[in-house]
C-alpha cells in the first residue's frame, strides 16, 4: 500500500481550545513573554533551552522577529481567561515529505502551572499535526537530564526511543538527548482520553482536576 507524506507544513493559522488559543508568535505578544520569562523560578526554567532568558523586552521582539523568518514555526499560547499570551512553542523538524514533525521549543509560563493550559496546548498541537495535517509521526526531544520535560513527554503518552549521545554541545555543556514519539496509530486512543480529561466535568470549582490523564 502507498504511504502518502502530509497536507503541508502547518500554516500560521489559529487553534482554538478551551483554556488557551494558539496563535502564530507576533511582536504584540512580547510583553507578555517578556513578563513570564522574568524573575529566578523563570529563569530556572531556561536551563533546558539553548537562550537565555530576556534581559529586556527589545530581546523578545529580536527572538520573535528572528523565528517568523526561520524554518521553525512558533505560536504564543495565549489564555482564554485573561487574553494574555503565557507561554510559546513551535513546530520543529518539519518533514511533509515523511509525514514527520516535532513539538519543540516549548517554554510555558508559571501560569500555566498546575493547570489544563499545557496539556490543551499539547494536545491542540498534537490533533492538528494528525487530524488536520495527516502527519503520521510526532516528536518529542530533550536534555536527558531534564527529568520534568522527561515526565511530561511521557504523560503525554510519548514513547522512549532512545538516547542520541553526545548530540550537541549546548551552552557550553554536553547534551544527551533523549528522543519519544507519537505515532498515528496510537493518536486516536490519546486524543480521546485527552478530550476525557479536558471536559469540564473533570475539573472542580478550583480548577483542580478530579481524575488524571491515563494514556497508558
Amino acid at each position: 500500500m502507498s504511504i502518502q507524506p502530509a497536507k503541508s507544513a502547518p500554516q500560521p493559522v489559529v487553534l482554538q481550545g478551551r483554556y488557551v488559543r494558539l496563535e502564530p508568535v507576533a511582536a504584540h505578544h512580547a510583553a507578555d513573554l517578556f513578563a513570564i520569562s522574568a524573575g529566578a523560578a523563570a529563569a530556572e526554567r531556561y536551563r533546558w533551552l539553548p537562550s537565555h532568558p530576556p534581559a529586556n523586552i527589545g530581546e523578545v521582539e529580536d527572538w520573535i522577529a528572528a523565528v517568523q523568518d526561520g524554518a521553525d514555526r512558533y505560536v504564543a499560547v495565549i489564555d482564554q481567561a485573561s487574553g494574555r499570551a503565557v507561554g510559546r512553542q513551535g513546530w520543529l523538524r518539519v518533514f511533509p515529505h515523511n509525514a514527520s514533525i516535532e513539538i519543540g521549543g516549548i517554554y510555558w509560563g508559571l501560569p500555566m502551572a498546575r493547570s489544563p493550559l499545557a496539556t490543551e496546548a499539547f494536545y491542540l498541537f498534537a490533533r492538528h499535526a494528525f487530524d488536520d495535517l495527516g502527519y503520521r509521526r510526532l516528536e518529542w526531544k530533550c536534555n536527558n537530564r531534564n527529568e520534568p520535560s522527561k515526565a511530561a513527554a511521557t504523560r503525554f503518552g510519548f514513547r522512549f526511543e532512545g538516547l542520541f549521545r553526545q548530540d550537541m554541545i549546548v551552552k557550553g555543556e554536553n547534551r544527551d538527548t533523549a528522543w519519544f514519539s507519537i505515532i498515528d496509530s496510537e493518536w486516536t486512543a490519546l486524543r480521546g482520553e485527552f478530550e476525557r480529561w479536558l471536559a469540564p466535568d473533570n475539573f472542580d470549582a478550583e480548577g483542580r482536576q478530579r481524575t488524571r490523564l491515563a494514556v497508558r
